[in-house]
């Protein structure tokens, strides 16, 4: 009787996936059929759209597949350890590196000379490098998934974000620059000059502008309709502004202000923001159990993890560029500590993420499991934001 039982469910599987082969090739034989019967001047221009829509396909399938530059560990070489904190003015090389100057004016002490030989040098802001750098990655060493047409127009009509495949990149994406336009919006309130005594500086004022701009524009849109300026190109400028601050920055002409309250804050920011995403983990994990066949599973999991990979990097530039206050209030253990727990996080990279209930045995519950990371990650932000506010 067991066996007959599995018999049947095994010939009803079969013929199942047979019907549902069929119905999928069924258009195109038809189509196949179709094309067979036409003249040659039909033929042909209906053979150069499809290998043009095939290059494109290709050509998306590719970018979505391929993660150039992909590494949780790469802030390694920026050797943050060596820095100083941002806007600290460096120290003058020594006499011996100095250039010899011929034709001293008259009157002129050797100190005079030097000082004027060897212009002003400030320590450049590792937050705003790995922001700049972060945003390369995006849109330079990649293509922008969101803004491409292909991903636009989505598969059939079904937005991508709502498949099973071909939108992992997209929400990596997103998710990393959620991290950096947050942090631009602290570094042009806070980090980037001195509250109440100087104003808003420029260049970070434009890359938080063109940050903040949409995730999805093309080159045309319906709404508004008419040609547009594609989402990249307003990131690349923000690279731009980026660079150019901390250009100013290493010459001593823009402002850091590196102070404790201005790190609270930023802290704060960080952990609300992560807080979130932890909140929308948890309401998908909650209230759907789809297991593998959550098609909305994968883009809340690699949101958050692009996020994590984001203010990775970002904190750890912060404790270089906060170093001065970090070692003042003993904060040097409590930070790594942190950062340990955002790479503990960052290794949790699975094939397919699966959303099962979370005393499930057969389908993991991925989702949960990154939650529960960014909580312990923003328990450690609050404890480091008391321990600044004491």
């Amino acid at each position: 009787m067991v066996s007959e039982f599995f018999s049947r469910v095994l010939a009803a599987a079969g013929r199942a996936v047979r019907l549902a082969f069929v119905a999928i090739a069924w258009p195109f034989m038809a189509a196949h059929g179709w094309y067979r019967q036409r003249h040659l001047m039909v033929k042909l221009p209906i053979l150069a759209v499809l290998v043009v829509l095939g290059a494109f396909y290709g050509y998306f399938i590719w970018q979505t597949q391929v993660w150039t530059g992909f590494d949780p560990n790469f802030v390694d070489r920026y050797k943050l350890a060596e820095r100083q904190a941002a806007g600290q003015e460096r120290p003058v090389p020594a006499a011996g590196s100095v250039p010899q100057v011929t034709g001293t004016a008259a009157g002129a002490s050797p100190a005079t000379t030097a000082a004027a030989v060897v212009p002003r040098q400030c320590q450049t802001s590792a937050i705003v490098e790995v922001a700049a750098d972060l945003t390369d990655q995006n849109v330079n060493q990649n293509a922008w998934i969101s803004s491409m047409l292909l991903y636009r127009l989505g598969f059939f009509g079904i937005d991508w974000d709502h498949t099973l495949f071909l939108d992992n990149k997209a929400s990596f994406q997103r998710g990393v620059n959620q991290a950096v336009r947050r942090t631009s919006a602290e570094l042009v309130d806070t980090l980037g000059r001195v509250r109440g005594a100087s104003g808003i500086n420029g260049d970070l004022q434009d890359a938080r502008g063109n940050l903040q701009f949409d995730e999805f524009s093309w080159y045309f849109g319906l709404d508004p309709f008419g040609f547009k300026t594609p989402t990249p190109a307003y990131y690349r400028a923000a690279i731009k502004s980026l660079h150019k601050f901390n250009t100013d920055l290493a010459a001593c002409a823009a402002t850091f202000d590196g102070r404790a309250d201005n790190l609270v804050q930023f802290v704060d920011r960080i952990a609300s923001d992560l807080g979130s995403t932890a909140a929308i983990l948890r309401e998908r994990s909650e209230n759907y159990n789809g297991g593998w066949f959550d098609t909305r599973a994968d883009d809340r999991f690699w949101f958050a993890y692009g996020q994590l990979y984001g203010y990775y990097a970002v904190l750890s530039a912060a404790q270089a560029d906060f170093s001065q206050v970090v070692r003042e209030r003993n904060l040097t253990s409590l930070v790594n500590d942190t950062l340990a727990q955002f790479r503990a996080a960052l290794r949790i990279q699975p094939a397919i993420i699966s959303n099962g209930r979370e005393d499930g045995w057969i389908m993991p519950t991925h989702l949960a499991t990154m939650g529960f990371y960014i909580l312990r990650v923003r328990s450690n932000l609050v404890e480091i934001r008391a321990v600044l506010d004491r």
